[in-house]
């Protein structure tokens, strides 16, 4: 449209605004969140999250560890202690609560906990690769779309992942009641997954759906090119790349609005955002406007609900509950997870370590069992008794999962002085409980050297199969495109034998 058109329809639409006097500081706090660009479109929604959130009951709720890089099946959850020292490695297997049932020596808390959760140890896909391993299990499909091209580039092409689909069925189908329908229906934290080179990695996002089915991001923990574990507490660098400790800082997001920002000015900020809508509508920057609106709309629930303000405030929670979970990257996280579910979010990605964290290459046992295991064993432990004594983990399935396991041998890697694990995307060990699953099951076996499925072989599919069955999906379900075309929501049949 010509520029004298828009002006003529500013004017015609609306009287010019006055330009409302902000500090510079309160310009650059609101600016820094991308919370305050809300629109005209969505005030109806923000008087409605003010009046309260919905009161669906039987909702149901999903958390989703993933763990970069590729947990070691041989030694967290399915040691063998009976195969040769090249095999079995360093770790003894303890004994857990449940009868027969051993794990790793350093996983103690979970440990004493079997009763509250289950594994699956014949999970297996067909790839070895970090980038196409990391698609087949966020986006719980074990084979590639046509344009996938392994490059670290998302494309709208791919399969969307599972907290996008989930995410869609969550917010549109009736059978599936909402606590709080105002918020995202699918959140992931604390960062987005991004290789070392800057690259990042597929399977995160809405794909073919589309980028307004994206979850929402929560970057408590901005990217900076180095591998982590959980940090402060527990943190290493990538091999190869700087190490710079200001960089290992867990910023919760700050969602109060400024004090100078009152809700007369507020409204202003709404009417001066009523005139750019306008003109976004009729120079049609589609993509870009639409993505930009669903942020917002979102932002609308959590500007003005305490509670999930409150969620994020990890860092200022009291000594006695950040000790139990951890005071680190990892505790802080899955203490996040857990508030935001009781606010209202009923899918939420917990990433655990960022750039193939458990990527165990080479000084494997001592990463294991000094950086990795205890920050993991301890908030896990944490988030089990938290929601098991409030009432919550009935409702609430807690899914843990890498891209792939480790092979079955030991390799010394030129890199590191200490032996370790390369990829095997044959099998791996998935680690379930709550959401209606039994526990202290084992379902599936690998064989003798933990290198392939023995027993009862389960997939990707079968994985997000499970996740939606717990969650009340119906097994009809669709996701519909922009031209209204069907897509099943189901690839696979949840795994049975969890819910026995």
């Amino acid at each position: 449209m010509p520029m004298n058109s828009i002006a003529e329809t500013m004017q015609t639409s609306s009287p010019p605004p006055a330009h409302p006097r902000y500090s510079r500081r309160t310009a650059i706090q609101a600016g820094s969140l991308g919370l305050l660009g809300l629109g005209i479109n969505h005030v109806e929604g923000l008087k409605a999250s003010a009046a309260g959130t919905g009161s669906a009951s039987g909702f149901r709720r999903c958390i989703y560890i993933f763990l970069s890089g590729g947990l070691a099946q041989q030694d967290s959850f399915d040691l063998k202690p009976d195969a040769p020292a090249v095999i079995r490695g360093e770790f003894r297997p303890v004994a857990t609560r449940t009868p027969g049932l051993q794990i790793c020596e350093h996983l103690p808390g979970l440990a004493q906990r079997s009763h509250l959760w289950s594994l699956c140890r014949s999970m297996t896909h067909s790839t070895n690769g970090h980038t196409l391993g990391h698609y087949f299990m966020l986006t719980g499909r074990s084979v590639k779309n046509l344009g996938f091209r392994g490059d670290r580039k998302p494309r709208s092409t791919d399969y969307p992942s599972i907290l996008s689909t989930a995410g869609y069925a969550v917010k549109h189908n009736d059978a599936v009641p909402r606590q709080n329908d105002r918020l995202p229906p699918a959140v992931a934290l604390p960062e987005t997954i991004i290789h070392w080179s800057a690259g990042v990695i597929p399977g995160q996002f809405g794909g073919s759906m589309g980028h307004r089915h994206d979850p929402w991001f929560i970057e408590a923990s901005p990217y900076h090119n180095v591998q982590r574990g959980a940090y402060p507490e527990y943190n290493f660098p990538n091999l190869g790349l700087p190490f710079r400790a200001e960089d290992r800082v867990f910023r919760a997001p700050n969602l109060t609005l400024p004090r100078s920002l009152t809700s007369s000015r507020f409204s202003r900020r709404l009417e001066i955002l009523k005139s750019i809508e306008h003109q976004q509508r009729h120079l049609d920057q589609a993509q870009s406007a639409r993505s930009f609106g669903r942020l917002r709309s979102g932002a609308i629930s959590i500007l003005n609900d305490p509670k999930v303000r409150h969620a994020f405030d990890v860092t200022n929670e009291k000594d006695r509950e950040q000790d139990r979970y951890g005071k680190n990257s990892y505790g802080w996280s899955l203490l996040m997870a857990r508030r935001l579910l009781e606010a209202g979010v009923p899918l939420i990605q917990v990433n655990l370590g960022n750039n193939e964290t458990w990527d165990t290459h080479g000084d494997a046992y001592p990463r294991f069992k000094n950086l990795l295991f205890p920050p993991t064993d301890k908030g896990i432990s944490a988030l089990l008794d938290d929601l098991n004594d409030r009432g919550l983990l009935e409702s609430t399935l807690i899914v843990m999962a890498g891209e792939f396991g480790r092979t079955p041998k030991l390799e010394h890697n030129r890199h590191y002085k200490l032996p370790g694990r390369d990829h095997w995307g044959a099998v791996q060990t998935v680690f379930f409980a709550g959401g209606g699953t039994t526990g202290g099951t084992v379902v599936g076996t690998s064989d003798k050297i933990a290198a392939y499925p023995a027993h009862n072989p389960q997939k990707p599919e079968n994985m997000a199969a499970t996740i939606y069955h717990s969650l009340g999906i119906p097994q009809d379900a669709a996701w519909y495109n922009e031209i209204d075309r069907p897509h099943h929501i189901y690839q696979g049949e949840p795994i049975s034998e969890l819910f026995a």
